[in-house]
C-alpha cells in the first residue's frame, strides 16, 4: 500500500475567492449518519489522525445525526493539539428538514431559517465562524439568490467566511454566483459518477469556482473492499441506493474488478486508484473520503502519491468508462431534490 506519511501534504485553493485546504479533505457524515453504526472513539481518533497528517478540511452537515456530526467534531477538535484544531477548516451544509424518525422531509432555504440554522451549528461546534457554508440541496420555494444572500450577509457579520454550493446545476451556478462569490460547489464526482463533467463543472471553472468531490468511492462501492456478500446493517443508506441492488451491484463490481487489475500494475490499492484518478481531473477539484476508520484514512492518503500518467488515465479509462455505472446515484425521490440533475 502506498503511504506518505512524515510528508505534508499538497495544498489546493477552493476557487478564486476560496480558502486554500489541503489536496484531500475529510468527510465525516459516515461516523453520524447513514452508514450503519460507529465507534465514537475511533471516529474522534480517525479525526485527529486526519489533522496530524495535515488535512485541514473538515466536511460535515448540521443534519447528520441531527447535530450529533458537528458535535463530534466539536470534542474532536477541543481535544486536539491547539496547533491543529487552529488550522481546521469547517465545511458545513444546512437546510435538511428531519423528522424524529430519521426521514427527510425537505428543505428550507428563507433567509431567516439560514441565521436560524448557523446560529444553532455555531453553538454545536464550539467554534465563532464556519470557514464554507452551503444550503444542502436548493428549496424550490425560495429563489437561491435569497438563501446565497443570506450567506451572505453571515460572512460580512464574521459568521462565515465562504458561501459554498451543493449539488446546483449550471444555470443555478450563474445565479448564485451573480449574488456573491462561490467559494466552491460540493457534488458527488468519482469514476462512476461523472454527470458533471459535461456542463456544470466547465460553467465552475469559468466563474473561478472550486469542487469539493463528494462520493469519491462511492459510498465505498469502488472502494475495493465491498462485496456481493456484504450484508448492510439496519438504516444503512445503501440499502436503498439502486447501485447496491441485485445485478445492479453485480454488475459495478465487476467495473471494480477491472478498475482492479490497473491498480496492481501500478502497486496501490484500488481506492487509491479511484481517488488519484479524481485529484488528476484538476487542481481545483479537493476529494473529500469518508473515512470512519484510521486504516481507511492511512490508505485514502496515499492517493497524494500516486502519480497517474496519460497511459494510466487511459487504462482507467478503459475499465472504467463514462457512463458504465448501473443505477443512479440516488433513489428517485431523492434524484428529485437535485437540481444538479435537472
Amino acid at each position: 500500500m502506498t503511504t506518505i506519511s512524515n510528508t505534508p501534504l499538497p495544498a489546493r485553493t477552493l476557487g478564486r475567492t476560496g480558502p486554500v485546504t489541503s489536496a484531500l479533505g475529510l468527510g465525516c457524515m459516515g461516523m453520524s449518519a447513514l452508514y450503519g453504526e460507529a465507534d465514537r472513539g475511533e471516529s474522534i481518533a480517525t479525526i485527529h489522525a486526519a489533522l496530524d497528517a495535515g488535512v485541514t478540511l473538515l466536511d460535515t452537515g448540521d443534519f447528520y445525526g441531527m447535530g450529533h456530526n458537528e458535535l463530534l467534531i466539536n470534542e474532536a477538535l477541543r481535544t486536539a493539539p491547539a496547533a491543529l484544531r487552529d488550522r481546521a477548516l469547517t465545511s458545513v451544509k444546512f437546510g435538511a428538514l428531519r423528522t424524529v424518525e430519521g426521514g427527510f422531509t425537505g428543505y428550507d432555504g428563507r433567509p431567516e431559517a439560514v441565521k436560524n440554522f448557523l446560529a444553532y451549528s455555531l453553538q454545536r461546534l464550539g467554534r465563532d465562524h464556519i470557514d464554507v457554508y452551503r444550503i444542502a440541496r436548493v428549496d424550490p420555494d425560495v429563489p437561491i439568490e435569497e438563501t446565497v444572500g443570506a450567506i451572505a450577509e453571515a460572512v460580512e457579520a464574521g459568521h462565515v467566511r465562504h458561501v459554498g454550493l451543493s449539488e446546483v446545476g449550471a444555470e443555478t451556478l450563474r445565479r448564485a454566483a451573480a449574488v456573491a462569490p462561490i467559494a466552491d460547489l460540493q457534488i458527488e464526482y468519482s469514476l462512476i459518477s461523472r454527470g458533471i463533467e459535461k456542463e456544470i463543472l466547465p460553467t465552475a471553472r469559468e466563474l473561478g469556482i472550486g469542487i469539493t468531490a463528494y462520493g469519491v468511492l462511492s459510498r465505498g462501492l469502488i472502494s475495493g473492499h465491498f462485496t456481493r456478500e456484504r450484508l448492510l446493517a439496519p438504516g444503512d443508506f445503501r440499502g436503498m441506493s439502486p447501485r447496491f441492488q441485485g445485478e445492479n451491484l453485480r454488475r459495478n463490481l465487476d467495473l471494480v474488478e477491472a478498475l482492479r487489475g490497473v491498480a496492481a500494475s501500478k502497486g496501490v490499492t484500488v481506492a487509491q486508484a479511484a481517488i488519484a484518478w479524481v485529484l488528476a481531473q484538476g487542481e481545483d477539484i479537493v476529494p473529500l473520503v469518508g473515512a470512519r476508520r484510521r486504516d481507511r484514512l492511512t490508505e485514502a492518503l496515499g492517493a497524494l502519491a500516486v502519480e497517474l500518467d496519460p497511459a494510466d488515465l487511459a487504462a482507467i479509462e478503459e475499465a472504467v468508462p463514462a457512463g458504465a455505472a448501473a443505477g443512479e446515484r440516488y433513489p428517485e425521490a431523492q434524484m428529485a431534490h437535485l437540481d444538479s440533475e435537472h
